[in-house]
This record gives structure tokens, sequence and C-alpha cells, in this order.
């Protein structure tokens, strides 16, 4: 399961309607656009006006991917000693001049940085300045990026909120949106299983069974997609570029083949359209759930390779 955040009905009604894969060349303009755009609510306008045919969530989807790159690269300059207390000496200024203005939202814009990032240096350098002794430990910083009421300081608890809020990419809130938007497609797809009665495992019951590494579904059945043999399903709603697809082909796709045979992975918000080339060593891609289905007869179980290790160490012992 992977996610992206926005709003989780609209975005899922929208996906049944429009379904999208793209080349590389629309990819590529679309990431050299979104270089300049900075994290708040109003680049998703921007962004639907200039690419109106691709839709909402496949833009906010490629917009939070390309902008955590952004944030990646740029963490070692933002995170220097001297800059952190740069950034801390100009807010502690600027709230005292403008308590009522949005001062952090407007220096994260100004210096290039996730507001919800920003906001969390600046809380971490303030609970240093309140106990010089005692280092912030992660849960507190945490909880009160989540719950800002408990910041001793009103007035930093509410820029520390509009950070939060104004970010669609970082902080709590956009967790919180990802992983519910995560389970609703989860929950998508085992609907449409079930309605064509289509028999499996989700990854609950797998781990229930004691497999600590699963696909989202096992198919107890397997089936055939595109002349493809299908035997697991993978639900990423996200959409699938370069990076994002490697990563999951390194620590997922290419030992969920190994373990269970051929799968489908399904990016609910498209992909770019060359990555779908691994069908000949057992990877299918797909931007919805498909139509062309066809249900195989039962065949043998699959036996796992520490299976048939474990079989042959006791035939030779």
């Amino acid at each position: 399961m992977d996610s992206v955040s926005g709003s989780s009905s609209a975005a899922l009604a929208e996906k049944q309607e429009s379904k999208m894969k793209i080349c590389r060349a629309e990819y590529r303009s679309v990431s050299r656009f979104i270089e300049h755009l900075r994290p708040t609510r109003q680049c998703m306008d921007t962004l639907k006006t200039q690419f109106p045919h691709l839709p909402p969530s496949t833009l906010l989807s490629i917009f939070s991917q390309e902008y955590q790159k952004r944030m990646k690269r740029s963490f070692a300059r933002h995170h220097a000693p001297d800059v952190v207390s740069g950034y801390y000496q100009r807010y502690r200024s600027e709230a005292q001049t403008r308590p009522t203005d949005p001062v952090l939202l407007e220096l994260a814009n100004q210096v290039d940085l996730s507001p919800a990032l920003l906001a969390r240096v600046i809380l971490e350098c303030f609970l240093q300045e309140c106990e010089p002794s005692v280092p912030a430990s992660r849960p507190v910083l945490n909880n009160m990026l989540r719950e800002p009421y408990l910041i001793p300081d009103l007035l930093l608890a509410k820029h520390v909120e509009q950070c939060t809020v104004n970010d669609c990419c970082y902080g709590p809130l956009v967790d919180c949106i990802k992983h519910a938007i995560g389970l609703e497609h989860e929950d998508i797809l085992r609907d449409k299983l079930r309605e064509r009665n289509l028999s499996f495992l989700d990854e609950n019951q797998l781990r229930a069974k004691g497999y600590d590494k699963t696909p989202d579904i096992i198919l107890e059945v397997p089936i055939a997609v595109d002349g493809q043999i299908v035997h697991w399903i993978e639900s990423k709603a996200s959409f699938g570029d370069d990076h994002s697809h490697q990563t999951y082909l390194n620590e997922q796709f290419w030992s969920y083949c190994n373990r269970f045979g051929p799968g489908l992975v399904i990016y609910w918000y498209g992909f770019i359209s060359d990555l779908d080339c691994q069908r000949e060593r057992g990877i299918v891609l797909k931007d919805g759930f498909p139509s062309d289905i066809v249900t195989l007869c039962h065949g043998p179980p699959r036996v796992e390779p520490e299976a048939i290790q474990l079989s042959c160490r006791t035939l030779l012992s």
C-alpha cells in the first residue's frame, strides 16, 4: 500500500471515470513545471490550469513526489547549524513585529522549505531554548506537531498549525490523509475481487498465517490479465514514476515474484507508460482494476524455495 494526499471521496470517484498513464515526455513536462511551485493548496489550482487534461489526483501525486525529491536534495543545506539558527532568529523577530501574520508560513516560502518541515525545525529550536540541557525527543516533537495546543508558546502554536494545515506534502495531516486513502483503495480492490467471485487472502490474513512481507492480495486461484498470469496484486494509491517504481521493484515486487509467482501492480493515479516493461519477468502494471480478467483453473500449489530447501535437507539427513 502507498498513497497520496487529497480529497478521498472525490479522488476515488474521479478515478472510476479517469484512468491515467502518461508518456515519458509528458511526465517530464509536468515535472519541469513543478520545479518552482511551493507545496501550498493554491499550487494545485495552478497545475490544473496548466494541465487540464490530467486528473487532479495524478497531478497531486506527481507534485508530491517531485517536491519530496527536492526537499531531500536540499536537506543538508537547510539543516546546517548556522542556517537553522538564522531561521529561528528570523522567525522570532518577525513573530514579535507581526504576531497576527502567518510569518512562519511566509518564511518557509521565502527559503523554499516545506512549511511542515520548517515548523519542525523552529519547534525543535524553541524546545532547545526552553531546556538547553535536554534535547527535544522525536516523540515530543511529533506530539506537538500533531497537537499544536501542547506547545507552551501560544503564538508559536498558531504558526505551527498554519504550516501543517497549508502543507500538501508533509506533516501529520498529510500523513493521516495518505494512510486513509491507501486503505480506501485497498477496500476498493477487495470489493472488485468479491464482485467477480475471486477468492483471495489479504495482507492481514497473510500476516496471521505467519508471512512477514506480503503483497496486499494473494489470489487463491490465479487469473490472467492481458494474457499474463497473476498470483498476487499490490495496490499503490500513488503515481508510478521512475524513482518510486524502482524502489518498489527492489524492496517489494521482485521478492513477491520470487515467493508467490507473477503478479499485478495497480498504480491508481497512473504511471509512466514505458515502466510497464517487466511482464516477461512477472510484473504487470495497470492504472485501475483490469476489466479483461480470465479466471484460471486450480493448479498445483506453488512450492516456495524455503520449502524445497527443507525437503532436500530432510532427504539428505
